[in-house]
Parts: structure tokens; C-alpha cells; sequence
């Protein structure tokens, strides 16, 4: 597979590490592509704070006006990648049809080119495609894809006060919203994120056209279908 990080794979990583500090630690006066933003659960994507320089760590929920299913706490979503931002692992994001039982403590969504998808489309940090469901309404805030449907397309969740690190994707694509079961689910244009379960190597695409309503989710969330 490749992707958009083929470039952060090579040689003089400490130089580049050095360089993303820099930026970041900039971000109250940079712009909002380059730092990212702060995000409430339910948010549209519209008009958000820029967002700190990334810690090793997740930071510690920070909690706002109560809202649908409980707390609504802020979602950090940056602009870089997590092994940038010091991470390593995969933030406790799980593979095919391994139940989530825990939100990762962060989710890391990747735009990349594949042999068997040749167009842009997203990815998480263990390389899994992530899908888009035809019967979702951008923007409604709400998933369509619950009970059953949830087990064999697992949403795309995060820990509240989670972090969200991008490559390839515009800050302000990005947003969340909160599912039936009370989960936080990431949104990208508006259409939750989904893993699929039949998915079990990295580059699997076995979800693409699925029930003729299931497709790879591009950059800006739309359909990718070739």
C-alpha cells in the first residue's frame, strides 16, 4: 500500500520531528489547517478553536455543556501524524472482527492510494480500509448502522478527550458525533467512520460495494469507488 506517509518512512526522522515541534509550538498563532482544531462531541464541523501541541499522552477530558447521552467532552483533532506527536502502538484501535470493547485512547485517519483502490481513501493507524454507509444522512449527527449492523461494521470510536491525528485530511473535515450506545464516533464530511469486520490484513478492501451501499470513505467522506 501506498500512502501519503511514504514520505515520513524515510530517513532523517529526528529532523523532521524537530521541524513538526516547531510548527506546534506556533499553533495559537498558525492557521487552522496547520495546527487543527478542538472539537465538541455532535459538532458539524464548523468554526473551532486551534488545538495545542499534541503530548505523548492523551490529555484528560475536558468537559463542557452536558449533551446527548451524557458529558460532551472536547475531542483534540491535529494535524500530524501520531508517531510525530511522539505515539507509538496503535492507540488501542482493534483488527477485523475483534470487538472494540474499549475506545481507543486515540485514532489516527490516513488518506492513501492501494493496488486494489487506486483513488484516495482513508485508513486507521493498523492500515484497516474504513467505509462510508449509503444509509447515513451527512450531517445528521446520528449513525444509521446500529445493533447488528454495529457488530459487522464496527464504527470508528475514540476515548472522550481523545485525540485525532490526520494525514492527508483537512482538519475541518473532521468532527464526531454520538452513537445510539452512548460511543463517541468519528465523522469525516459529515458520515461516521466505519471499520468492516470481513477486513482482516491490512489493505483489505472486502467491504467495498458490500449490499451495493457500502464504500471505502474518501477525504473529504465521500464515495470511493474506484
Amino acid at each position: 500500500m501506498t500512502s501519503f506517509l511514504s514520505g515520513l518512512l524515510s530517513s532523517g526522522t529526528a529532523q523532521r520531528r524537530a521541524v513538526v515541534a516547531t510548527a506546534l509550538a506556533v499553533c495559537g498563532a498558525a492557521s487552522l489547517t496547520a495546527c487543527g482544531k478542538t472539537i465538541q462531541i455532535g459538532d458539524s464541523g464548523g468554526p473551532s478553536t486551534a488545538a495545542p501541541a499534541p503530548a505523548a499522552t492523551s490529555a484528560a477530558p475536558t468537559t463542557a455543556a452536558p449533551g446527548q447521552g451524557g458529558g460532551n467532552s472536547a475531542l483534540r483533532v491535529l494535524d500530524t501524524t501520531a508517531q510525530d506527536a511522539g505515539l507509538s502502538g496503535t492507540g488501542g484501535t482493534v483488527v477485523g472482527a475483534v470487538v472494540q470493547e474499549t475506545p481507543p485512547k486515540w485514532v489516527q485517519l490516513s488518506a492513501v492510494t492501494s493496488p486494489g483502490l487506486p483513488a484516495p481513501h482513508l485508513i486507521n493507524i493498523n492500515q484497516a480500509a474504513l467505509y462510508r454507509f449509503d444509509g447515513d444522512t451527512a450531517g445528521s449527527g446520528e449513525s444509521d448502522c446500529n445493533d447488528a449492523c454495529a457488530v459487522k461494521w464496527p464504527p470508528v470510536t475514540v476515548k472522550e478527550g481523545g485525540n485525532v491525528y490526520l494525514a492527508g485530511v483537512d482538519p475541518k473535515q473532521v468532527a464526531a458525533i454520538r452513537r445510539q450506545d452512548g460511543k463517541v464516533q468519528i465523522t469525516v464530511g459529515g458520515l461516521p467512520l466505519y471499520r468492516y469486520s470481513g477486513d482482516t490484513g491490512a489493505g483489505d478492501l472486502n467491504g467495498q460495494g458490500v449490499d451495493g451501499k457500502w464504500f471505502a470513505a474518501g477525504a473529504t467522506g465521500q464515495k470511493v469507488s474506484g
